[in-house]
């Protein structure tokens, strides 16, 4: 099962995220801003208190994402 190592969130409301299985990936979290369920994230500051709960990341409003998603829908990172 996909688990998440670290995730970092940037000041463009995108997600750096490294996986257990070494991939790396960039998730765009601005299209989901528009949605009732993130709209709390709009503020940049609650964006950057984020939660690596291992199979899953979430804020203190109680949004969340999957690592699926994350990996998934995720743009790769190449270094």
């Amino acid at each position: 099962m996909r688990r998440i190592n670290t995730v970092k969130a940037n000041d463009d409301w995108t997600l750096e995220v490294a996986f257990n299985d070494g991939a790396e990936r960039r998730y765009d979290v601005k299209p989901l801003l528009e949605c009732e369920a993130f709209a709390g994230l709009r503020n940049i500051e609650i964006f950057r208190r984020i939660h690596n709960g291992g199979y899953f990341v979430e804020w203190d409003n109680e949004a969340d994402l999957s690592a699926d998603t994350l990996y998934l829908e995720g743009k790769s990172v190449l270094h």
